[in-house]
C-alpha cells in the first residue's frame, strides 16, 4: 500500500507533479490530499519525488528491508528527502524553507558552541543511518558526534552496523510526525534524541531501551531544553545572525 499526504494543495507545477503521479498509479484515483493505492515501482520514484512540493509525506505500508534498501539505490543521495525504515513502513518526506530554517539553525548553534567552548565535535548532517540486523533506518536532519567524537574524527564514511551511532540526532518536526523515530534511534542505539516541534524542543536520552525526557543535554550538558527552545524561538521575529550573535553572549556568561 502506498499514502501520499501534503500539507497544501499546491502550485500548478506541483499539481502537474501529482496528476503525473496520480495517473502512474494502478487505479488512478482522483488526487486528494490523502489516498492509498497501488505501490509503484522504484525506477520511475527519483524522478518524481524531485517534483513533489514541500512538506510532503509517502508512506510505503507493510516493507521488507529489501523494499527500503531498493528506494535507497534508486533514489540516491537526492537532496530535499528524508527516508526512513521502522521495520515495517518505509516513510519518504520532502523538506521545506522553513524546516531547512531551523535545521541550519541548530548546526550553527551547536558549531559555535562547540568553538566557544573547545569541545571536539563532529557533524554528519543527515547521514544515511542503518542497520540491517535492527531492520531499521532513518536519516536525521542532523547528528553530532561529542562524546564518541576522537572515535570518527578521521572517518570519511561511517557503518552503522559495526561503527558507534552518532550521540546526538535532531529532528525538526514541523510538518511530520516523528513518533516512529522513537522506535528507530532506540533500536540503532542513538544516546540522545532532540526533537523540536516548531515551538518546543524536547531532549530524550535513552534509558533502558526506550527514550525519557531530560531537562539537560547529556552530550553537551550545558543545554537545557528551555535554552535550546528560547533561541529556536527567537527565529520567528528574528534573523538568524542576531539570534547567533545573542546565543554568543549567553555563551560569554555561562
Amino acid at each position: 500500500m502506498f499514502c501520499f499526504r501534503a500539507k497544501n494543495f499546491p502550485s500548478n507545477e506541483a499539481r502537474s507533479c501529482i496528476i503525473q503521479f496520480t495517473e502512474y498509479l494502478s487505479d488512478k484515483e482522483k488526487i486528494k490530499m490523502i489516498s492509498t493505492v497501488e505501490e509503484p515501482k522504484t525506477d520511475k520514484l527519483q524522478n518524481l519525488f524531485q517534483n513533489l512540493p514541500e512538506a510532503s509525506e509517502i508512506n510505503f505500508r507493510n516493507r521488507t528491508w529489501s523494499d527500503y534498501e531498493n528506494i535507497l539505490e534508486s533514489v540516491g543521495e537526492a537532496s530535499g528527502l528524508r527516508i526512513s525504515f521502522d521495520g515495517e513502513n518505509i516513510k519518504i518526506m520532502t523538506l521545506s524553507i522553513l524546516h531547512e530554517k531551523y535545521v541550519r539553525f541548530v548546526e550553527r548553534l551547536v558549531n559555535n558552541l562547540s568553538m566557544r567552548k573547545k569541545i571536539k565535535l563532529i557533524s554528519f548532517g543527515s547521514a544515511t543511518m542503518k542497520r540491517s540486523e535492527k531492520d531499521r533506518g532513518s536519516e536525521p536532519d542532523c547528528c553530532f558526534y561529542v562524546q564518541n567524537a576522537e572515535l570518527v574524527a578521521k572517518m570519511n564514511s561511517i557503518d552503522f552496523s559495526k561503527d558507534v551511532p552518532p550521540d546526538i540526532v535532531v529532528e525538526i518536526d514541523i510538518h511530520h510526525a516523528s513518533t516512529s523515530k522513537f522506535d528507530i534511534y532506540s533500536k540503532l542505539e542513538v544516546p540522545e534524541f532532540w526533537l523540536f516541534d516548531g515551538k518546543r524542543m524536547i531532549i530524550y536520552v535513552l534509558d533502558g531501551g526506550s527514550y525519557r525526557a531530560t531537562k539537560n543535554s547529556v552530550g553537551l550538558s550545558i543545554l537545557t531544553d528551555e535554552i535550546l527552545t528560547d533561541f529556536l524561538n527567537r527565529l520567528e521575529d528574528k534573523d538568524q545572525f542576531d539570534v547567533l550573535m545573542e546565543f554568543e553572549e549567553w555563551l560569554e556568561k555561562n
